[in-house]
C-alpha cells in the first residue's frame, strides 16, 4: 500500500537542499512511528520517492513524495491524523497540507505530472515594462535559450514549454510550464523572455497530471483556503 503526502516548504527552510530535506523527513517518519516499508539489503532505506525536484531557493505549497507502506503494519496507520502527526514532527517551514491512501500501482509523480504552476517575481523592473517584454515572447515562434545537457551546452527552443503566462505587476509574473520532455524551469523562461530579467523571489503554486479525455488534476488536492494560509510571497520579501 501506497500513502500520497502533499507538503509546502516556505520562509528560510526554501535554502534546505533536497538530501537535507529528506533526512528531514526520515526523521519525522521514525518519530510519528510510520510503518514504513524498506529496501533490502546491508544498508536497508526507507521506500520513499519525492515529485519534481525544486530548485534550492523556491519556495513551494504544491511538493508530493509516495510513502510505501509495510503490509503487516498498515492497520496501525490513521490517515486522518496523519497530516498534523508529520506537520508537528517537521521543522518550521515544512508542513504537511494533505495526506491519502494511493493504488499501489500508481505511476511515479516523476513521470504523471505534465506541468508546473510558478509565482516569479523579478528582482527590479526591468528597462523595457514587463508586460511589453512578455507579449513579445508570447508572440514569438520560438524561444532559444542555452542548457547543459550532459556536460555540454545545446541550445534548446522552449517556446513550447510555456503553457501560459501572465504579468500580474510591474515585478510580478505567473506561468504554468511544462515538465515533457523536459521541465522548463523559471530561470530559464526569465532568460527566454530577457537576459536582464532576475529572479527575485519563486514559489510553484501547483502540479498538474493531464489525462486522455482533456481533464487534468493534481497528484493531491487541498481546500482553497488551505492554500489561503500560506504566507503572501510579495517583492518586499527578502530577494534571493
Amino acid at each position: 500500500m501506497k500513502a500520497r503526502v502533499r507538503f509546502s516548504k516556505l520562509g528560510k527552510i526554501r535554502w534546505t537542499s533536497h538530501r537535507d530535506l529528506a533526512r528531514m523527513w526520515e526523521r519525522a517518519f521514525r518519530r510519528v512511528e510510520l510503518p514504513l516499508a524498506y529496501t533490502q539489503g546491508f544498508s536497508p532505506r526507507p521506500k520513499v520517492s519525492f515529485g519534481l525536484a525544486l530548485p534550492t531557493g523556491y519556495e513551494s505549497v504544491a511538493e508530493y513524495l509516495d510513502i510505501e507502506l509495510d503490509a503487516t503494519r498498515v492497520v496501525e496507520l490513521d490517515v486522518s491524523t496523519l497530516s498534523t502527526q508529520l506537520s508537528a514532527a517537521l521543522p518550521a517551514g515544512v508542513d504537511v497540507m494533505a495526506a491519502a491512501i494511493i493504488d499501489d500501482r500508481a505511476t511515479s509523480l516523476q513521470e504523471e505530472v505534465t506541468s508546473t504552476e510558478w509565482d516569479v517575481w523579478v528582482a527590479a523592473s526591468p528597462v523595457r515594462p514587463l508586460r511589453e517584454l512578455v507579449e513579445e515572447a508570447l508572440a514569438a515562434d520560438s524561444l532559444v535559450v542555452t542548457r547543459e545537457r550532459k556536460g555540454k551546452q545545446v541550445e534548446e527552443d522552449v517556446r513550447p514549454g510555456i503553457l501560459s503566462l501572465t504579468v500580474e505587476s510591474d515585478e510580478h509574473l505567473r506561468a504554468e510550464l511544462g515538465t515533457q520532455p523536459r521541465a522548463l524551469r523559471p530561470a530559464e523562461l526569465l532568460a527566454a523572455i530577457d537576459a536582464s530579467l532576475v529572479e527575485a523571489r519563486v514559489r510553484r503554486l501547483s502540479q498538474w497530471i493531464s489525462r486522455s479525455d482533456g481533464a487534468r488534476d493534481e497528484p493531491l488536492a487541498v481546500p482553497p483556503d488551505a492554500l489561503a494560509d500560506a504566507p503572501p510571497t510579495t517583492a518586499t520579501l527578502e530577494r534571493v
